[in-house]
């Protein structure tokens, strides 16, 4: 992407179409004056003097027990260096927003305005009864160090300094799953540090803490190695100097067993590689170039365990691993540190959770067949979403035994409940189809890219490397338009009704003619519809050409799907095609069918529709649990339409069994669990979590899908097409950028399942 269009939408990202990344949201009632009265005066009253009666009432009546400040005075912003509280502010931001959506955790964010040591630690000490915990964030060493030492020490709040401690307690979890693979005891191992701040020593100091002896580590600083003469290092420092002589970086890493870089790009040679141990552990964590590149490191030595902080490379060294999830566990505790049994505890959870069967929703995400604990898997992925039931409870337990909390937990089977409930707000499902579109990108036909939103959505696709964009409309106006939005990079353009085209036009045609041509279609009308772009486009996919297409955003969907139906086949065994839309509600993912195209389905085809649709749940890693809705429960009503749902329902029971599927039943009581309970035990859905509804037609699917999408804000992915033998997908009329985008890493996957098929 052109620098400053990237610039440009950076700064537009922040900017609108709200100023920030984070907001205030209320969480009570607040629509009559009875509401007001409660929430301020005179009802506020009420909880204030409970909590002078006791201070611990305040997790009982207000936030503080789910809230995290993250300080900051911008003296060491990651990149960026000493740019001022101000500016910092943006990334204090970020942090916040990966606290809510990883963990579901409160943030204000907190620029101070001091490098004076005592003035930075009153102020934290000044605000921090506001607070559940601090994270303290992109402070310069060695201040830092004291900074967190103090604070830890004069507060009854969690406080954790995550720049030294989130890469510590990751890397860590990494290395004695990495030194176990390599055959070797972290009590004998060699290690070599490059990078002395205070990553660096707080990574050195978790090490030491699991068995690495402190003289088997040897420091290096932009300097050399840290040595006991040197007066200019720090007193933190000096406790990894060495009385040993080392000419250089490549001298010390004769025989070292593990390499940890927290420094810069591109400083360890090939020739340094080599002459480590056998199965030598490397971790190069510098980012955005790591110390050593990865196909560097894995071509010059096969036995290498290699990480780094990068995310297209396997085993990624990444914080959000660790501090949301750490934070989670003590609040929930009510810690009042964050003390080193509690990151030990986290170390040792991360570790063990690599180890255990990976869901199949993270093998799909990263594109893999089956991750298994290996070489190439040290450390749990991103998006694995047993991350916050693994590490919270870890912690949480920790500071229970080492006496740091005043609120234990009694039932940890509930906890963990509670913290999956927590996370059915989060929209990880969108990064997960995203991330796995990019471990296979595709050729992606957009067929209406003389749009700008169509062809900044292309350009996005472009960048993310979701897939390769094929653009389809006028040349002069695409060009013209991708210099306005800076897409400067060279793909494939077409327009189906230049002279240039003539050629392809004909084959297409004759291509079409020779299929259609006992269904009523003439050679001159297959000519002729090549030079619409949708004709022209599908038939790029038809042969090959291109492996995917979307359109739509442009014209209706009627209009849109006619030659979609025309030319592309559907896939075998599929009477008829239906579509699906995946909502991201606050319970979580759902999806709705039919939303777009059958107008009033017979039982056997809504049957159809169900398995269709339990098909794409399980594409993006998911069980389906399916609802038949009506306005019916279960025989309460003899309508035509309830009675259509209950045969296919019934049908669906006795030739598919294994299939969690039940009906006829309201929305309330199949999205309400208790509800369900109560009054209808025998459902097949009792105990279960709805994440599919099949609609009796299409008027109530489409209508409930644009109510929750415009009404609660609801992200929406699709209408997803089902039953085609080509991955091919439609917009709806108007679609936005984001929402194209989406759609077409809908298609990437869907490309991905049917090269599948065909390989098979």
């Amino acid at each position: 992407m052109h620098k400053d269009s990237k610039r440009r939408e950076a700064l537009l990202y922040h900017a609108k179409p709200t100023p920030g990344k984070i907001q205030v949201v209320p969480t009570k009632r607040y629509a009559t004056q009875r509401d007001l009265a409660l929430a301020y005066s005179p009802g506020v009253a009420e909880p204030c003097l409970e909590i002078q009666k006791d201070v611990n009432n305040v997790y009982k009546y207000t936030a503080k027990g789910n809230l995290v400040a993250v300080i900051s005075n911008g003296t060491a912003v990651l990149g960026l260096g000493d740019i001022g509280p101000e500016a910092s502010k943006p990334v204090m931001e970020g942090k916040g927003l990966l606290f809510k959506i990883f963990a579901d955790i409160d943030v204000f964010d907190i620029e101070v305005d001091t490098k004076d040591i005592e003035a930075f630690i009153a102020t934290v000490k000044n605000i921090a009864p506001t607070f559940g915990g601090i994270n303290l964030e992109d402070i310069k060493a060695p201040e830092s160090f004291e900074i967190e030492r103090r604070l830890v020490e004069e507060l009854n709040i969690p406080v954790m300094h995550d720049d030294q401690h989130g890469t510590a307690i990751i890397s860590c979890a990494a290395l004695l799953n990495a030194v176990e693979l390599a055959g070797k005891k972290m009590e004998e191992i060699t290690m070599v540090v490059s990078g002395a701040g205070s990553a660096a020593i707080a990574c050195a100091n978790l090490y030491v803490a699991f068995g690495v002896k402190l003289e088997n580590i040897v420091m290096f600083n932009s300097k050399g190695a840290l040595r006991k003469d040197d007066t200019r290092i720090s007193d933190m420092q000096r406790k990894y100097a060495s009385d040993k002589h080392y000419d250089s970086l490549h001298d010390a890493m004769k025989g070292a067993d593990v390499f940890v870089g927290l420094s810069s790009g591109d400083i360890v040679s090939a020739e340094m590689l080599l002459a480590m141990a056998d199965n030598p552990v490397v971790f190069a964590l510098a980012n955005p170039l790591p110390e050593v590149a990865y196909d560097l490191a894995i071509a010059t030595r096969k036995d290498i365990i290699m990480a780094t902080g990068r995310s297209d490379h396997p085993n990624q060294v990444n914080n959000v691993l660790g501090f949301p999830y750490i934070f989670r566990g003590a609040l929930d505790v009510r810690a009042t540190k964050i003390n080193e049994e509690m990151k030990k505890a986290a170390v040792v959870a991360l570790a063990h959770l690599a180890k255990e069967t990976v869901p199949e929703q993270v093998n799909i995400a990263y594109g893999e067949t089956k991750l298994t604990f290996g070489r190439e898997y040290i450390i749990p992925k991103p998006f694995d979403p047993r991350l916050i039931t693994a590490v919270a409870p870890a912690v949480a337990k920790a500071a229970m035994d080492s006496g740091v909390s005043l609120a234990p937990i009694t039932d940890w089977e509930k906890y963990k409940d509670d913290l999956l409930e927590r996370m059915g707000s989060d929209n990880k499902m969108i990064r997960l189809l995203t991330n796995r579109a990019r471990t296979n990108p595709k050729r992606i036909v957009f067929a209406e890219a003389d749009q700008i939103d169509v062809l900044k959505a292309a350009q996005i696709v472009h960048e993310e490397g979701i897939g390769f964009p094929i653009l389809l409309g006028n040349q002069d106006i695409i060009k013209e338009l991708k210099a306005e939005i800076g897409f400067d990079v060279e793909v494939p353009i077409f327009d189906p009704k230049t002279p240039e085209a003539a050629t392809r036009r004909h084959e297409f045609a004759t291509h079409f003619w020779e299929s259609r041509k006992r269904k009523g279609v003439t050679f001159y009308e297959a000519e002729k519809w090549m030079r619409e772009r949708n004709y022209f486009g599908l038939m790029m996919v038809n042969t090959g050409e291109a492996d995917a297409m979307v359109t739509g955003h442009s014209r209706s969907y009627p209009s849109t799907i006619k030659p979609v139906m025309q030319l592309i086949g559907r896939a075998p065994g599929v009477s008829k095609i239906a579509t699906t839309n995946m909502m991201m509600t606050t319970r979580g993912p759902v999806f709705l069918s039919d939303t777009a195209i059958n107008p009033n389905p017979t039982a056997q085809e809504l049957a159809r529709i169900a398995l269709m649709t339990a098909k794409t749940v399980r594409m993006f890693g998911m069980e389906p649990v399916i609802a038949m809705v009506s306005f019916s429960n279960f025989g309460s009503s003899n309508s035509e339409g309830p009675n259509k749902v209950r045969e296919a329902v019934t049908y669906l029971h006795e030739n598919f069994p294994d299939l969690i599927v039940d009906g006829e039943i309201q929305s309330d009581f199949a999205l309400n669990p208790e509800l369900l309970k109560s009054k209808f035990p025998f459902s097949k859905l009792v105990n279960k979590k709805v994440n599919t509804l099949i609609f009796p037609n299409l008027d109530a699917a489409n209508i409930t899908y644009k109510l929750l999408k415009e009404l609660n804000k609801a992200d929406s992915i699709g209408p997803i097409i089902l039953g085609l033998n080509k991955p091919v997908h439609v917009f709806q009329l108007g679609a936005s950028v984001d929402e194209m985008v989406n759609m077409a890493a809908v298609a990437v996957v869907d490309a991905q399942e049917k090269g599948k098929k065909q390989v098979k």
